[in-house]
């Protein structure tokens, strides 16, 4: 009897049959540095996706560019990269894996060192969408290679490493930025990349080796590249630009939609009938694949309503630097290590959908704790609510990783793992855009029904503003500008507590949105890990 037919009529009914992922019974000789290599690749990709952001003033006066041009150094990174984490599979298989994966770091380093050394704006955007092209494998070629390079009983323990990079690399970035701008120039936070990068490359071309089973495609589907090209590249612009040009009220947003609605059905029928698709969504087929996909999505909203939600409420609300966010942040970033280190060793003894719900329930519980957050809180009153987000991040990221994959082939594997990542990266611009929109309505709001309480007819606000227009004048101002300015710093203090109120809001609205991963758990399959059913199967 063979083994598929073993495993049919052995294999318990709540176990899925799955093919082993060929790597040897311990895995690599070298998994672990292999696992360092590739962390460190997917590590340099997210910080430079989010340590940015605190240098563009600083680039704005050194090249003397507007917010929107400047906005361009992000946004140009950020279409190139999500355009070729879907086709990271095909890319691999036509050049080689290896070939692929090392020649995306060098690229990234190289570009790394030409984006510092730009002395225009065009220049510096240039560089910036090239580097976007290398960074675009870096995190799905990275998850690929630890997958395979671990034996399927250790899955949760390779997720679990690279979910190190994934989730604390957003808190490393900002802080590192601010500190770089600060004493050495904006070129610094590109200029980092290049020991790393190096570092990295080396260690793949020693101990990363090609799949054996590795075919290079006959043909090239020029037509379902394009149709990718336009399809998200229309829909990741109205994402980063829709809220900010009042979405349909603009045509160019309206055309965008359309565009990207008409391309993406067409390269889905496009990919699903040709032979040689640059995009394999019949992995989707499995379904592990596709309630985990699902199931990224609605984490990957959830997630970003968090995560770069709060950085901007500390810097704005509460005026904290760059670094003072980032050392409020790190207990959150620490505890999210922790936790997935734990939780990749629990992934083979418990039940992948206990550890999510649980997971998901924490999280919640933290967004709750943050919604109750004023104007008025400091540092402390931060540290357990960060504390259980990061516990529960870990507790969903390893397992419902692990799950998606479990189901997966050899073949499969670099095609599931780019489509799971452009997804969740999909999840996250989705949210960030809706939040964004939200926060907006939502300060309008609630300033238009805390004005309908400040009024001249109001004692409590004509006392207030009586004591600030005393304390101007004090400060040697005459009475019609001590009057002036404390009307300003009374729609000042009432738009901040508008927006803390907004914030509030859209904390409880993740937790909801988080919530709802759980009942949609049912879909996924029982297991207590994806040991068993390595076990079976060996």
């Amino acid at each position: 009897m063979s083994v598929a037919t073993a495993v049919e009529h052995d294999l318990p009914d709540d176990v899925p049959l799955v093919e082993p992922i060929a790597a040897p019974p311990e895995g690599a000789p070298h998994k672990y540095l292999i696992a360092f290599a590739v962390v460190l690749a997917a590590l340099m990709q997210v910080i430079d996706s989010s340590i940015v952001n605190v240098a563009l003033p600083d680039m704005m006066g050194n090249l003397g560019a507007s917010l929107d041009e400047i906005a361009w150094v992000s946004t140009g990174y950020i279409l190139a990269n999500v355009i070729i984490i879907p086709l990271t599979g095909w890319l691999g298989d036509f050049f080689g894996r290896k070939r692929y994966f090392v020649g995306s770091i060098i690229i990234f380093t190289v570009t790394s060192f030409m984006c510092g050394a730009s002395t225009s704006l065009s220049e510096l955007v240039f560089w910036r969408i090239v580097q976007g092209m290398g960074g675009g494998a870096l995190m799905t070629v990275s998850q690929a290679v630890l997958f395979e390079s671990f034996p399927r009983r250790e899955a949760g323990m390779a997720m679990a490493l690279f979910g190190l990079g994934v989730m604390v690399g957003p808190t490393i970035g900002p802080t590192l930025g601010g500190w770089l701008t600060d004493n050495y120039g904006w070129p610094w936070i590109f200029y980092v990349n290049l020991p790393v990068g190096v570092l990295a490359a080396a260690m793949i071309i020693a101990y990363v080796h090609d799949p054996e089973d590795q075919e290079r495609p006959p043909t090239i589907d020029y037509i379902g590249i394009a149709l990718l090209a336009m399809s998200v590249g229309s829909l990741q612009y109205l994402l980063e630009y829709g809220q900010r040009d009042d979405w349909f009220d603009s045509r160019l947003m309206t055309f965008l939609a359309v565009t990207s609605a008409v391309t993406g059905i067409t390269l889905i029928w496009r990919e699903l009938t040709t032979a040689d698709p640059v995009i394999d969504f019949r992995v989707l087929k499995h379904r592990q694949m596709w309630v985990g996909t699902l199931l990224g999505v609605v984490m990957g909203v959830g997630l970003y309503a968090s995560v770069f939600t709060l950085p901007v409420f500390l810097q704005s609300n509460l005026r904290m630097t760059a670094q003072q966010t980032g050392i409020v942040l790190l207990p959150g970033a620490l505890a999210t290590a922790v936790s997935m280190a734990v939780v990749g060793r629990l992934t083979n003894k418990f039940d992948a959908r206990i550890l999510i719900a649980i997971g998901a329930l924490l999280f919640a519980g933290a967004m709750i704790r943050l919604s109750r957050v004023t104007g008025e809180s400091g540092s402390t009153d931060f540290f357990w609510s960060l504390i259980m987000r990061g516990v529960g991040l870990g507790m969903m990221f390893v397992p419902l990783t692990t799950i998606t994959l479990a189901e997966l082939t050899h073949r499969e594997l670099p095609q599931g793992t780019g489509l799971y990542n452009f997804f969740r990266q999909l999840g996250g611009s989705l949210g960030i855009a809706a939040i964004a929109t939200l926060l907006s309505h939502y300060t309008a709001q609630f300033r238009a029904i805390l004005a309908e309480h400040v009024s001249l007819g109001d004692p409590t606000t004509v006392s207030r503003l009586d004591m600030l227009t005393r304390g101007l004048i004090g400060g040697g101002a005459d009475p019609w500008t001590a009057r002036q300015r404390a009307l300003e710093i009374m729609d000042r203090e009432l738009m901040g507590q508008a927006s803390v109120i907004a914030y509030s809001r859209i904390y409880v609205l993740s937790a909801a949105l988080i919530l709802a991963l759980i009942p949609l758990l049912i879909l996924i399959r029982h297991t207590k890990g994806a040991a068993d059913a390595q076990h079976v199967m060996e």
